[in-house]
């Protein structure tokens, strides 16, 4: 037999159940609520002129993790329920910590401070050790394995600086054009360019409170960076050709002479298939936000451009080099997207190989009469096999033979090799653009898509000849790396530069007319054999120039021409367009920042003056940038540790 016996507990051991149930309760929701967090968002301004700052480094005190603004200055970042302090730092600007309250919202304004100027910060990685420096930091170069934003190196222009391994960025060495009198060089010629990194890269420096080193500044690319309003060929020519004529705003004895090209505009479904092929560095050095994670970003937003008929191929270097995506249809977004996404980075930076293999991918899957082209993502920092800008020039001189055109996008700082770029962008039939953010990726990648991507017309050569009669001396203002002989321009085996879809191009001359006494045109004792006078009985023309044009049609090895007459009808400088005084706006920042023996009476107030009344229409906002830019270089020309152009190009190592 069994017997159950239930046992009921008192009322009194009921309440005390109850009661601890509720405490273990209460203890537990206040567990959670000690861990909730929540969101804080806003906007980080310059305290003088209320403009956004983008790259602001903000952390909450006491933790690890960091953030940084966006292009527009905005963020976002979690934070205890309970609250704390925000701490939003900015080289150039002082530190400014923000107690947490009951608002979601913080909006900030920082105070610029040229005290804060005499460090310049660049992101490293791993231990850090210290040296001592008397003087100037005269260079700094060497190797790179990678670069994160955990850690800071902190260089001082005088004093002692912190680095973990020693780095570098090359840039090539300009040698800026004088002034040429036309009886002795009557011809200019040079190749087109329509890359705009300088300009890009040059803000960056400006943006983190340092001048550029003047041979970062190529006031072409600055100058082509811009939208400007040029009328499209009215005929089937491929470019048509602009020219106005007014008085240099730098000296007003002097001319400036602006030579506008514009190419065709094609819709998008008429363009041609694309055979494209992403060559991308997933090398350690570029294990930081503003590389890999960037370079992913910016090609992700030229996939969602391409069409049906459009592939694409992924090759990516480190160590070794191997094809991540064979290729693949336009429409296949999600599954491009999806290996972009993965790729991580680590490893050396086998560059040479990645091009030789990218090369083989793109004539392997080769379509006639198709847009073949590469596009190279990287910072340029080369270190396994092929690596030189010499050996790179090699290779992809050899390589373009093949038809294939090659775009190159840098990314990143303190290892930054902007030479090597260059010159794979110029060597081999394409274009040459810097990202610093997204803002610019998307000016790439999107707004000028058909430019970067699809030639209209190859091989452009400009040829000016001047009137001796008119024209003392001329100076061609930027181009220093595209000159060519005056025999080069007629000899289809010389290359020139190449524009595609809509792009524009714009080349400033400063004129010396004649009769001018200038020091520039220089003397030297007469001629004993034979007389350089010229009079208006021997040239009475009203002619200041011709000016020469010479391309292939993109599937064509054979050149065309075209040229256009300047007569010597100079207008006010308030009756140019507004493109040619915002251009020249640019070219004078251009002077001023590489300090040019030829700057002559160029100052801020002036151009920036001029920008503003000539900003225009400015849909895209860039000409109100640069109008920042010129204001923000103008303040740190005002620092004398900051002034000398020469002290931040010291600490750059510079390559011949």
């Amino acid at each position: 037999m069994e017997i159950l016996i239930r046992m009921h507990p008192s009322p009194k051991f009921n309440n005390m159940k109850r009661n601890f149930c509720l405490i273990l309760m209460f203890l537990s929701l206040i567990a959670f609520r000690s861990s909730a967090n929540r969101l804080i968002s806003g906007t980080v301004y310059r305290n003088d002129n209320k403009t956004p700052l983008a790259g602001v480094s903000i952390k909450l005190t006491g933790a690890l993790k960091k953030m940084t603004t966006d292009a527009e200055g905005k963020y976002s970042i979690s934070v205890p329920d309970a609250g704390g302090m925000l701490e939003f730092s900015y080289i150039g600007f002082e530190t400014k910590n923000v107690k947490i309250k009951k608002s979601n919202t913080i909006d900030v304004y920082l105070q610029s401070s040229l005290n804060a100027l005499t460090e310049v910060v660049v992101v490293g990685y791993g231990t850090q050790t210290k040296r001592s420096v008397t003087g100037a930091v005269s260079s700094i170069k060497g190797r790179v394995a990678g670069l994160s934003v955990q850690d800071e190196i902190v260089i001082r222009r005088q004093g002692t600086y912190f680095d973990r391994e020693e780095f570098s960025e090359s840039y090539k060495k300009i040698k800026e054009n004088g002034f040429l009198k036309p009886l002795q060089a009557p011809l200019s010629t040079f190749a087109i360019d329509v890359d705009a990194a300088s300009y890009s890269n040059l803000r960056r420096f400006v943006n983190s409170g340092q001048m550029p080193p003047s041979d970062a500044v190529r006031i072409e690319e600055m100058i082509n960076y811009f939208k400007y309003n040029l009328k499209v060929p009215s005929n089937n020519d491929p470019v048509a050709i602009h020219t106005e004529l007014s008085v240099a705003p730098w000296n007003e004895s002097h001319q400036l002479l602006r030579i506008g090209l514009k190419a065709k505009e094609v819709e998008m479904e008429k363009l041609p298939a694309s055979n494209l092929v992403f060559l991308i560095d997933v090398s350690g050095s570029m294990d930081t936000e503003n590389k890999l994670p960037l370079v992913k970003s910016s090609l992700k937003l030229l996939v969602d451009q391409l069409r049906n008929k459009d592939h694409v191929s992924i090759v990516t270097y480190a160590g070794d080099v191997g094809v991540k995506l064979p290729p693949t249809a336009g429409n296949e977004k999600a599954k491009i997207k999806y290996i972009i996404d993965g790729l991580g980075a680590g490893g050396g930076t086998a560059g040479g190989p990645g091009l030789k293999l990218a090369y083989q991918v793109a004539r392997n899957h080769f379509i006639k009469g198709g847009n073949n082209r590469i596009i190279m993502a990287t910072d340029g920092d080369f270190n396994v096999g092929l690596s030189s800008d010499e050996d790179m020039e090699t290779l992809v001189s050899k390589e373009r033979e093949s038809g294939v055109s090659i775009s190159v996008l840098g990314f990143g700082m303190g290892n930054y090799k902007d030479s090597k770029m260059e010159t794979i962008a110029d060597k081999g039939h394409g274009n040459y653009a810097y990202i610093d953010n997204i803002t610019e990726a998307r000016k790439s990648m999107v707004t000028e898509f058909g430019g970067t991507l699809f030639t209209v017309a190859k091989d452009e050569k400009i040829q000016v000849e001047f009137n001796p009669g008119k024209v003392q001396a001329y100076r061609l203002l930027g181009y220093e790396n595209r000159l060519l002989e005056k025999e080069d321009f007629n000899n289809d085996k010389k290359f020139g530069g190449d524009m595609g879809v809509g792009h524009m191009v714009t080349a400033l001359y400063e004129i010396i007319p004649l009769g001018i006494n200038s020091s520039f045109s220089g003397s030297v004792d007469p001629l004993k054999y034979q007389k350089e006078e010229i009079t208006a009985s021997i040239n009475p023309t009203t002619e200041i120039a011709t000016i020469k044009f010479r391309y292939k049609e993109p599937e064509s090895s054979k050149s065309r021409m075209q040229q256009v007459v300047l007569e010597d009808k100079p207008l006010l400088l308030n009756n140019t367009s507004e493109d040619f005084r915002f251009s020249s706006a640019v070219a004078e920042l251009g002077m001023l920042l590489r300090n040019s023996e030829f700057k002559q009476n160029s100052n801020f107030d002036d151009l920036i003056k001029r920008a503003k009344a000539a900003k225009g229409k400015d849909d895209d906002g860039h000409r109100a940038e640069f109008i920042r830019l010129a204001e923000n270089v103008k303040l740190l020309s005002g620092d004398p540790a900051a002034s000398q152009s020469h002290l931040s190009s010291s600490r750059i190592d510079y390559r011949d």
